[in-house]
């Protein structure tokens, strides 16, 4: 399924070391940052289906591990939605200070609990990121935190995924930003329908592009 075309990288936080993929595409328009959803990591074959695709629109790519294999032994810091946010946010200051990556508009993917973790840093950072999406996300999880988050959003949740698309639709109400909310018909949480995932691509393309260009 993967398309993406990236560079192992170790990325360094405070002597914690992170294992990240990083794909820098020629005058790249801006670089997006992706927050993987719990028991996944930088080797999510969605993501970095997703990924590859924003690649071919010229944006650059960052995908990472949020946790270290020891910390993803425990099964709540994969749901600790306070240290994913502390963890996302400290890799986009390691970002902001690569010079190779310096001026480039950033923007958010977040999958699942991730799309949390995702509008939570995008909150702290306010107009430096400069869009976010989530897929299948979970923003419900930091509900009475939205109105904070500036940042352009958009939520895609596959049309028969419908637990989570009451608590996308709920979120949305949160949400006091530039925002849209896509239901991709046919589709459930995983988008393993046949085109879905390419959908789900397509849309965020569009969406990091228009904002990125603003």
């Amino acid at each position: 399924m993967s398309r993406s075309n990236y560079t192992p990288i170790e990325i360094n936080l405070n002597g914690l070391n992170l294992k990240g993929n990083l794909a820098l595409t020629e005058n790249a328009i801006g670089m997006v940052i992706f927050s993987h959803g719990s028991g996944s990591s930088r080797l999510s074959p969605r993501n970095n289906f997703v990924a590859g695709i924003l690649q071919e629109k010229k944006l650059s790519t960052l995908l990472f591990d949020l946790l270290t294999e020891e910390e993803d032994m425990s099964y709540q810091n994969r749901f600790n939605i306070d240290m994913i946010t502390l963890r996302l946010i400290d890799v986009t200051h390691w970002v902001q200070q690569q010079k190779e990556l310096a001026g480039l508009p950033l923007g958010y993917f977040g999958a699942s609990t991730g799309a949390a973790s995702a509008l939570r840093a995008a909150a702290f950072y306010g107009q430096d990121i400069k869009a976010v999406v989530s897929r299948g996300g979970r923003p419900d999880l930091i509900l009475s935190e939205l109105h904070k988050v500036i940042s352009p959003t958009l939520l895609i949740v596959g049309g028969r995924d419908h637990a989570v698309v009451e608590m996308n639709e709920e979120a949305y109400q949160h949400l006091n930003c530039t925002k849209k909310l896509e239901i991709v018909a046919k589709s459930t949480h995983l988008f393993e329908e046949p085109g879905k995932l390419e959908e789900v691509a397509r849309l965020s393309s569009n969406w990091f592009t228009r904002h990125f260009k603003t």
